[in-house]
C-alpha cells in the first residue's frame, strides 16, 4: 500500500514539474501516415549561408519525416525570408518556412500572381528571448515607475498620434493612472525602434491597428555594428537609456532585460484583462497579446486539395514528433495543442 501511495506521489510531482513545453507536447497526437506519399519537396525560407537559423530544426523534420515517408526527397532552399514568398508564387517552390509574421504587401504580390491568397499553416511558436527566432515584444518602464500593465488600446493611444486631441492620444502618465504630483501632468517619454524596423512594422499591426503614425520625439533606435565585429542590439540600447528615465514608455524584449533599474509591463487586450507576461507558458498558450508566431505558406488554389507530399510533410511538423523536434532545438517553442489541432485541420 505504501508503495503504491508513492508511485501516485511520484506521478503527481512529476507531472507538476512538467514544462510548458512538455506539457504541450504530451496533448498533441502522434504522426500516423495516412497515405504513403512519395516526390520532391522544395522547402524556401529563414535561412542565410552564414547564419542557417532555422537548418538543423528543418533536417531534424526531413530525418524524421523519412522514417515515415522514406519516398519523399527535399531541395534545401532556405535563402532568407525575402526570398521565400516570390519562389512560391513562381512555382519555385512548395513550402515557404518564414522567419516571422507575413506582411500584408507580401499577401498581396501572392494575390495577384495567382488570383487568390496563399494558405498559411502556423507550425512554431515565436522564443520568449532567443535572438532570431522571433522573440515576444512588449513595453517597459523604468523600475521607479509605479505601473504594473497596460492594455493593448492605451499602447495604440500612447505610441500612435490620433486626431482628436488629448482625449484621443495619451502623453502624460496620469491619463495611464499614475496619480501624485510625482506623475500627474508629466509627459510620457518614448522609446522604440525605427518606423521603418521590421519590429516597428509588427507592432503597428499587433497593437496599434495598423497605423503607421508613430508619435512625433518618440526616439527610435538601430543596431550599432561596433569595430570589434558585435552588435550593440538595438533593443538593449533601448532598455539601457529608459533605465536612466523614471518617465520613459518603452518598445523592446525580455531578452535584453539585464538589470533591476527598468521592468515589463504586464499586458492585457482589454481593460478587463487577464494581463500576462511573456513567458514560455502564455506563449505557448496564446495568452501573451504580443507574442509571435512561425507560418508555412503554401499554395492552394481554391477547391483544390494539398499536394499530398507536402500535406504529409506539415502534418509531420505538427504531430508529437515534429514539435518535439523543436523543443529538442531549444530556439522555438512548440505550438499549443488547440492551435495545433486548428492548423491540422486546415489541411484535411
Amino acid at each position: 500500500m505504501r508503495r503504491a501511495i508513492t508511485m501516485l506521489l511520484f506521478i503527481a510531482m512529476s507531472a507538476v514539474a512538467q514544462s510548458p513545453e512538455q506539457s504541450a507536447l504530451s496533448a498533441i497526437p502522434p504522426y500516423r501516415p495516412a497515405h504513403q506519399v512519395t516526390g520532391t519537396i522544395r522547402l524556401w525560407g529563414h535561412g542565410a549561408p552564414v547564419l542557417d537559423f532555422m537548418g538543423m530544426l528543418v533536417k531534424s523534420w526531413e530525418e524524421g519525416f523519412a522514417k515515415f515517408q522514406p519516398g519523399v526527397k527535399f531541395e534545401y532552399r532556405m535563402y532568407g525570408t525575402a526570398s521565400a514568398m516570390g519562389a512560391l508564387y513562381t512555382g519555385e517552390g512548395d513550402i515557404a518556412i518564414l522567419g516571422q509574421e507575413m506582411y500584408p504587401f507580401e499577401v498581396k504580390a501572392f494575390e495577384q500572381a495567382k488570383g487568390y491568397a496563399p494558405t498559411e499553416i502556423e507550425i512554431a511558436t515565436g522564443s520568449v528571448d532567443v535572438r532570431n527566432f522571433d522573440f515576444a515584444l512588449g513595453p517597459f518602464v523604468n523600475a521607479k515607475n509605479p505601473l504594473k500593465q497596460i492594455t493593448l488600446n492605451q499602447m495604440d493611444r500612447a505610441f500612435a498620434f490620433h486626431d482628436g486631441g488629448p482625449t484621443r492620444n495619451i502623453v502624460t502618465w496620469d491619463r495611464l493612472g499614475l496619480t501624485g504630483p510625482e506623475w500627474a501632468g508629466k509627459p510620457i517619454h518614448l522609446y522604440g525602434w525605427r518606423e521603418s524596423d521590421i519590429f516597428s512594422t509588427w507592432i503597428e499591426r499587433a497593437a496599434l491597428h495598423g497605423s503607421h503614425r508613430w508619435r512625433c520625439g518618440m526616439r527610435q533606435y538601430a543596431h550599432i555594428h561596433r569595430p570589434d565585429g558585435t552588435i550593440y542590439d538595438s533593443g538593449q540600447q533601448i532598455l539601457d537609456d529608459l533605465a536612466k528615465d523614471p518617465y520613459g514608455l518603452a518598445l523592446s524584449s525580455v531578452r535584453y532585460l539585464k538589470s533591476d533599474a527598468v521592468k515589463p509591463l504586464l499586458v492585457g487586450r482589454t481593460a478587463d484583462g487577464p494581463f500576462v507576461a511573456a513567458t514560455k507558458a502564455t506563449l505557448i498558450a496564446r495568452q501573451y497579446p504580443l507574442g509571435r508566431i512561425i507560418p508555412a505558406e503554401i499554395d492552394r488554389a481554391p477547391g483544390k486539395q494539398v499536394d499530398p507530399a507536402v500535406r504529409e510533410f506539415l502534418l509531420y511538423i505538427l504531430s508529437r514528433e515534429g514539435q518535439a523536434d523543436i523543443v529538442r532545438n531549444g530556439k522555438y517553442l512548440p505550438m499549443g495543442p488547440r492551435f495545433d489541432a486548428r492548423e491540422r485541420e486546415k489541411l484535411q
